[in-house]
């Protein structure tokens, strides 16, 4: 192997370290939940996991998982059109769509693959992609895949968004593409104002919902239930590995035609493997859950208000929002770092996220609420 490249990698590693910007793994000795054990025994309150509705260690979704390898094994080692369709696989399609107000669902073995492959089948070179600036990481490799045209605005800048409409009047298609609710900001894309510019200029409208699906709206039907304008995104995308159980697996659901040509063309979809029937059987108990239990999408969010109420009034720099998601701003990379060591040695679960993960000067604690956490 090429000693430089050795050299130039021990060198990189070392300024990521002096800088503070070098990422740790802390390691588990239990399963995910409000109070999770470190290796060494320390326990902790977790306020750092995608686990929304706080079903992650679910009895009832362990049970459906154990039943599903029972009945309809542990793998399947093929991709879809092979021999990696199971009739689970298709009902759970159904339900998302069902769950979601559309149309049709396909399955992936991640919603980062769902994103990477959306664009390409669709948008050539005549099109155009008109994305938000603080976009998901699989969004952006995802748009980077295609030939078409790319152009971002400014976060939430619905006037600079127009205008990117009306730049684009020539394109043989166009899309707008916005995360429902941003990762580390937590707040939620304007998506009502986003299909109004959509309709009004002829354009597609995708949302990434795997920050929403399971809590955001009055039933957790994400950020179209929550403006109210189901039926007028065209393509979701999400994730079954946060609110949803957060094992792992995505999808795309929305209009029939577009479902049935990502499964003919999406690269991601016809190149890896199926979703193992235990995810599959879990996430249907989700849905069912769900759609039996609509007090859990509530609590999530009054749990989010009752911290961000405390946290406001404690001093604390939040971003303003209402989602699950709470930024604590710090600004300071090796700061953030450092407060979230600190805060484990008081027991309390976070992590310090600094760029890339953010822009460089934007240095946070992100504290994530579930339907688990309880007031003292």
């Amino acid at each position: 192997m090429s000693k430089k490249i050795l050299s130039d990698l021990r060198e990189t590693l070392k300024q990521l370290e002096e800088q503070g910007l070098y990422k740790r793994e802390r390691i588990l000795s239990s399963p995910q939940g409000v109070e999770i054990r470190l290796v060494g025994g320390q326990v902790v309150l977790n306020f750092c996991a995608n686990n929304y509705l706080g079903l992650a260690n679910d009895p009832r979704l362990i049970k459906a998982a154990r039943e599903t390898i029972e009945k309809w094994g542990y793998g399947l080692s093929s991709v879809r059109f092979i021999c990696g369709t199971q009739e689970i696989h298709k009902e759970l399609e159904r339900k998302i769509s069902e769950f979601l107000g559309t149309e049709d669902a396909i399955l992936y073995a991640a919603c980062f693959d769902a994103n990477g492959g959306v664009f390409e089948p669709f948008f050539d070179a005549d099109s155009a992609i008109i994305s938000d600036e603080l976009n998901h990481a699989s969004i952006i490799d995802g748009v980077r895949l295609s030939k078409a045209v790319r152009l971002r605005y400014k976060h939430s800048d619905m006037s600079e968004l127009e205008n990117h409409l009306r730049e684009t009047a020539g394109r043989k298609y166009r899309i707008i593409v916005t995360d429902g609710v941003f990762s580390m900001d937590g707040d939620i894309a304007n998506l009502k104002e986003i299909c109004g510019l959509a309709e009004k200029y002829d354009a597609l409208v995708m949302v990434d919902d795997s920050h929403a699906t399971g809590y955001i709206g009055p039933t957790g039907r994400g950020t179209a239930e929550y403006y109210g304008v189901m039926g007028r995104v065209d393509i979701i995308t999400t994730t079954l590995g946060k609110a949803l159980g957060g094992a792992l697996g995505g999808c795309t659901s929305g209009r029939k035609e577009i479902i049935e040509m990502l499964r003919q063309r999406s690269r991601p979809y016809l190149f890896s493997n199926s979703l193992a029937p235990a995810v599959v059987g879990a996430s249907l108990e989700v849905l069912r859950i769900l759609n039996e239990s609509p007090e859990l999408p509530a609590k999530v969010m009054q749990n989010a208000a009752y911290f961000r109420e405390k946290m406001v009034a404690a001093g604390f720099d939040i971003v303003p929002g209402e989602t699950a998601i709470v930024p604590v701003m710090l600004y300071d990379e090796p700061l953030a770092v450092k407060m979230a060591g600190k805060m484990l040695e008081e027991g309390i679960y976070v992590i310090g996220f600094t760029y890339p993960v953010v822009p460089k000067g934007r240095a946070r604690i992100r504290v994530q609420l579930s339907a688990a956490h309880s007031k003292w």
